[in-house]
């Protein structure tokens, strides 16, 4: 059985940014920013789209990705998704 996404992308966050935390301690709705979340700014959301272009073969233009998009690991997974299936079906 393959990896879920969101597991795929809670191990990227925690060894990308090198979080002190088991990727399984998060959870898939929590927040990513903001003090009632994992705590994350601009700087970390930029090495994101790096880890996330490089862990599944996407590509990620500067316009592509907001505040939205980094809302929970369950916002990205879905953004990562539809990746994957528009580069599959180009």
């Amino acid at each position: 059985m393959s990896e879920r996404n969101e597991d795929r992308l809670k191990k990227l966050i925690v060894t990308r940014l090198r979080l002190p935390r088991a990727p399984e301690t998060i959870g898939d709705d929590q927040a990513l920013f903001g003090k009632e979340g994992l705590g994350l700014d601009s700087i970390d959301a930029l090495e994101m789209v790096v880890g996330m272009e490089e862990e599944f073969g996407i590509r990620i233009g500067d316009t592509e990705v907001d505040r939205a998009v980094f809302r929970s690991v369950s916002t990205l997974s879905e953004f990562v998704a539809k990746k994957v299936a528009q580069k599959v079906a180009s």
